[in-house]
This record gives C-alpha cells, structure tokens and sequence, in this order.
C-alpha cells in the first residue's frame, strides 16, 4: 500500500467507522478527490468501491486491518500529522462526533509515534481526541448489519 493509499483508506475507514456515512461527508470525499493535488492521479472510484465490497464482507475486521497497516508503512512526523488532519476532517465533515468515531481516531493516533504536542500545535482545539481512552487496543465495533453498497453509489456521481 501506498501512502496516499494509506490516506485514502484513513479517511474511508473513518467515515464508515460509525456505521453510517452521512452526504457531507460523500461531499468531503468528492471534494477530497477532485480538488486536493494529494489524491491526483490516483483512482480514487477503485479503491474505494474494492473497500466498500471488502467492509461490506469483513466488518470490524477491515478496520482492524487498516490499523495494523498504519504501522507497516514507515510515515514520518510530517506524514503522520497529515494522517491525522485528513482522519479528523473525515470525522467533522457531517459536523456530528460520535464516540465511536473519537474512539477509533484514538486507535489509530495508539499507532503513530509524533507526540500529542506535535498534533496539538496543528489542531489546537482537539485536546479532547487526545485524552486517554480505556482499551484503545480493543477491536473495532462494528454493526455487521451494515451495508454501504447503495450510500456509495451516490460518492462519485
């Protein structure tokens, strides 16, 4: 996996991470792909609609893989922060935090090496992602009801 692979995939699994995926959230990802020089050149419709089928088949394990995959690419500090700005606007962009979405930012930052400080003089006013959670090691929850099949259709249109 690459690294816009990895920051693809980071923004996917933390829109889909609370079991739904609202339409601000299809706009951020649109906007995401069409307008940021980070995802050009890139097909974006594949890697996402092979996730969907893959999240749709393995629920709580796709997102526990996509953590495990976090540490298997060698990011530096600078690609670490850019991680964590593209998760959190993923879990602002349909302006509703759940906790399980602050819940799984918190898995993810568990795997990064920068400090909270680093993250904090970039995104002063998220303290609150920072704070320790019990077992952020824990598997991620998943509602294995969910289907994200017919939501996509609309992502890309």
């Amino acid at each position: 996996m690459t690294k816009k692979e990895l920051y693809l995939k980071t923004v996917f699994c933390c829109i889909a991470c609370d079991g739904e995926i609202a339409e601000e959230e299809i706009s951020m990802v649109r906007e995401l792909c069409t307008q940021d020089q980070l995802f050009a050149n890139m097909d974006a419709n594949k890697y996402i609609h092979a996730w969907i089928e893959e999240i749709n088949k393995q629920g709580s394990k796709f997102l526990q893989n996509y953590l495990n995959e976090i540490s298997m690419i060698d990011l530096s500090d600078k690609d670490q922060l850019l991680l964590v700005s593209l998760a959190l606007k993923a879990i602002e962009a349909d302006n509703r935090i759940e906790y399980s979405e602050v819940k799984f930012f918190k898995k993810i930052r568990s795997r990064l090496s920068i400090s909270d400080e680093t993250i904090l003089g970039e995104h002063p006013d998220k303290e609150d992602f920072l704070l320790p959670d019990l077992k952020v090691d824990e598997l991620p929850v998943w509602d294995e009801h969910t289907q994200f099949a017919l939501i996509y259709t609309e992502l890309m249109k």
